[in-house]
Parts: structure tokens; C-alpha cells; sequence
């Protein structure tokens, strides 16, 4: 009997038979799974190895660059509480009580006022220190890209008149309304156009205040 050839079982394969040679059909299949199954492990064993890397670095490393990235600044900063519970008078608060002494007078004198009227003024921000200063325009530098743009916004330490306890922040929006309108009656003035909430001592009591400047690096 004549021996078949590769060829001839091939060809004789019955219609529909998976292609089981390397080269066929299957074999292409098999292949592609087989790439795919590998790829697969090998990303899972980079992942893994990377992740190992992260949770393996010493905690004083990343609590370095926490403390450089965020510097700790305090009550005796000049730092007060976000929750608008701070009046003129809460002198126990060093960012109230080293305000300057005629500043702080018109300032609670105004709040007296304002109070008859059902306007309790807020104290968001007053005297700052030195470093609390730097801190608050290197944040402005980072968000608003920066020195230039950031000085819109926030004085330097060595220009500020929060440092030199002469800039009062007063807060909510109503109560710094009612010293926009009512506050050269105390002296006390609008100093930037973009910030409401920014008085200083420019005027005699009943005076008129100065001209706004556009922003802090307009002055």
C-alpha cells in the first residue's frame, strides 16, 4: 500500500477540522494566547515590584518633604481659626492683639456700631508674622504660576502691612460691606480693589479715604 503523504492528509482533512499544524489556524491562536498570558504577567510583576518600592521608603523621608512642602504655623503666627469665630475683640489672639493700637480702637469701635445694625463683624486676618507671611506668597506663587502674579494677591514679608500689624481682614462678606461703606467714619479704608475684605488706618475719622489701588503690587 502506497504511504500518504503530509500533503495528501491535508488535503484530506474533512471540511470545518481545525488547522492543527504550527503554522495553521490554531497554532496562530495558541500563540497569540500565549503572548497575551505573558504580557499580562509580566506587567503584574512590574506593578508589584514598583509598589514595593513605594511602601518600602522610610517614613522620615516622606515626612521630610511634608514638613518643607507645609510648614507648621501657629496661633502665635498670627494663624486663626477658619470658622469666622474670631471678633475684634477676642485679644487672646495674638493676630488681635498685636494689631496696632489705634487700628484695633477703630476697628471695634466700628464693630459696636455695626452690631445695633445686626452686622457682627469677623476677624479673618490680622497681624502676621514674618514666616506666616512668606508662607501664605509662597502659596500664591505656586497657585498662580508666578512671583509677579502672586504679588497681586499677597504682599511679601517685608511689604506687608499684616506683618507691621496695620491690615485688618474682616469677614463674612455682609460685615465687610458695611465697613466698605460705613468704615471712613472710623478711619478705617478700602485699600485694594480686589480685596473687600482689607482695611487699613488712612483716614481721620469722617475723612475720605485714598483712592483704591487695582491690586497689592499696583501700591
Amino acid at each position: 500500500m502506497r504511504e500518504v503523504t503530509k500533503r495528501e492528509a491535508v488535503e484530506r482533512r474533512p471540511a470545518g477540522e481545525p488547522d492543527e499544524r504550527p503554522g495553521g489556524s490554531v497554532g496562530r491562536r495558541w500563540w497569540s494566547w500565549y503572548w497575551l498570558a505573558a504580557t499580562l504577567c509580566a506587567t503584574a510583576v512590574i506593578v508589584l515590584m514598583a509598589w514595593s518600592v513605594i511602601v518600602s521608603v522610610p517614613d522620615t523621608v516622606t515626612d521630610g518633604i511634608s514638613a518643607r512642602e507645609e510648614p507648621t504655623v501657629s496661633a502665635e503666627d498670627g494663624d486663626l481659626p477658619d470658622d469666622l469665630s474670631v471678633t475684634p475683640f477676642d485679644t487672646g489672639y495674638p493676630a488681635v492683639d498685636k494689631l496696632d493700637g489705634a487700628l484695633l480702637e477703630a476697628v471695634q469701635e466700628a464693630a459696636r456700631d455695626a452690631l445695633e445694625e445686626g452686622i457682627v463683624l469677623r476677624v479673618t486676618s490680622g497681624w502676621r508674622s514674618e514666616e506666616y507671611q512668606r508662607h501664605l506668597f509662597e502659596e500664591a506663587v505656586v497657585r498662580y504660576g508666578s512671583r509677579e502674579e502672586a504679588r497681586r494677591f499677597v504682599d511679601t514679608s517685608g511689604e506687608s502691612a499684616h506683618v507691621t500689624g496695620e491690615a485688618i481682614d474682616i469677614g463674612p462678606t455682609d460685615a465687610a460691606d458695611w465697613v466698605v461703606r460705613r468704615g471712613s467714619a472710623y478711619g478705617l479704608c478700602q485699600v485694594y480693589a480686589n480685596e473687600i475684605w482689607h482695611f487699613e488706618l488712612l483716614t481721620e475719622p469722617g475723612g475720605d479715604c485714598p483712592d483704591l489701588f487695582s491690586d497689592a503690587a499696583s501700591r
